[in-house]
């Protein structure tokens, strides 16, 4: 098929920056459709961490098109100091980045807005990153947000700026903090506009002719099935949607066109923030996975809840985006256990649950049921063949595999590009 997307399967982190950079060479251009600077993608080559936020994961490939889609919120100032990184490193991505017109921008009260009125909403915390896009998404809603195209056009963004720094001003007063001074906020949005403009085009109209030639084009996705916005366990989400059903509309191709989809995700499971998590674990084995995984937000530093490997939201997740194959990551990180878990079955209000319920209230109170397995000692980082990998767990992929209906199309045994078995090779 001419196009592949590679879709978070979890609650995000699973893993997808090193995926996306393993089969991202197959491709001719590289596409994130969603989110923001929330984001963030981890990948290590020949032993250096790169970690991208708004980037597309594919800009490690050269010679590769990456294209940040109009479904992306975009913060002119993470993206400039993520362009320079790269280009100390060695990267050049000159003729190499575009970034869609229509892609809403991220402005300083967005930010603001966003620190002061966590929490304000009937008392939840969502655990938001403060990064501003829940409020540049909600001005997307309202009609009144700031794009691409504004930005990098002098004439029509002053009194566009003007109006909204004006009602924005309102909004944070209003929730105790300090207004913006709109000279400030015009001169950084001016000049974010000079240095960007010669990336600013119209992307869906690329992609779309890309398609049509036979180009390979790779849909790359931010945070999770289980984060989306309509489909996650709302509100405790994203702004987008962070499904492969966000791909068409975030990236400006129509849905036929999407291809082969792969969802990612960890041996066990992970979560950031705030939010239902059934197969959440504590004590020593929760801090063997956390350390083991260093799993620790690559954009806040936040420790993460983690857990065993949930069938019920994976077999969700799998039914809603319509995988062809798994990625499965970290299995590495799973070495030494004596045994590892899955949870097959959640007890909700004493009544045993087989299906992910829709209603995030359920989920709250759901209990897992977890099903145990011989875990296994080896080192994996060596391993290249599935037939390799210990005993124990290759029945536990088997196991994953069986129960969520997809088979395994990569296994990761360790971070780097190297430490990655492929079903082709099996």
């Amino acid at each position: 098929m001419p196009a592949t997307s590679v879709i978070g399967a979890q609650w995000g982190d699973e893993g997808k920056g090193k995926i996306i950079d393993l089969i991202a060479d197959r491709a001719d251009v590289v596409v994130r459709f969603q989110g923001g600077a929330n984001a963030g993608h981890t990948v290590i080559v020949e032993g250096k961490k790169h970690v991208f936020q708004l980037l597309p994961s594919g800009v490690l490939n050269a010679g590769k098109l990456n294209v940040i889609g109009h479904g992306v919120v975009v913060d002119p100032e993470q993206l400039l100091t993520e362009i320079a990184a790269f280009h100390a490193d060695g990267i050049d991505l000159t003729g190499r980045l575009l970034v869609s017109g229509g892609a809403h921008v991220v402005l300083p009260y967005h930010k603001v807005i966003d620190r002061l009125q966590e929490g304000r909403k009937a008392g939840i915390v969502i655990g938001t990153t403060g990064r501003g896009i829940g409020p540049a998404y909600a001005d997307k809603s309202l009609r009144s947000g700031l794009r691409m195209w504004d930005l990098v056009d002098e004439q029509r963004l002053r009194p566009r700026l003007t109006a909204n720094v004006e009602d924005k001003n309102k909004r944070i007063v209003a929730l105790g903090g300090e207004p913006l001074a709109f000279e400030e906020v015009w001169e950084q949005a001016l000049e974010w506009g000079w240095k960007l403009a010669p990336l600013v085009t119209d992307t869906g109209r690329l992609l779309r002719a890309a398609l049509a030639e036979g180009k390979h084009v790779f849909f790359e996705g931010a945070q999770g099935v289980m984060l989306d916005i309509d489909h996650g366990t709302y509100p405790f989400v994203t702004s987008s949607n962070a499904d492969s059903l966000g791909i068409a509309a975030g990236a400006g191709v129509p849905p036929r066109a999407i291809g082969r989809q792969l969802g990612v995700c960890k041996a066990y499971c992970t979560r950031v923030g705030e939010g239902p998590f059934p197969s959440e674990l504590s004590g020593a084995t929760a801090d063997r996975l956390r350390e083991g995984g260093s799993e620790f937000g690559a954009v806040t530093g936040r420790p993460r809840r983690c857990g065993w490997f949930d069938v019920l939201s994976m077999r969700y997740a799998a039914a809603l985006c319509g995988f062809d194959g798994l990625c499965i990551t970290k299995l590495d990180v799973l070495s030494g256990l004596r045994h590892v878990g899955l949870v097959t079955a959640y007890e909700i209000d004493g009544q045993r649950v087989e299906e992910y319920p829709a209603d995030t209230a359920l989920v709250e109170r759901a209990k897992p049921v977890i099903e145990e397995s011989p875990g296994w000692k080896e080192n994996l980082s060596g391993v290249r063949r599935f037939g390799d990998l210990p005993p124990a767990c290759r029945a536990f992929v088997e196991e994953i595999c069986s129960r969520t209906g997809v088979p395994w199309e990569i296994l990761s045994v360790g971070p780097s590009r190297e430490a990655t078995i492929f079903r082709e090779s099996a």
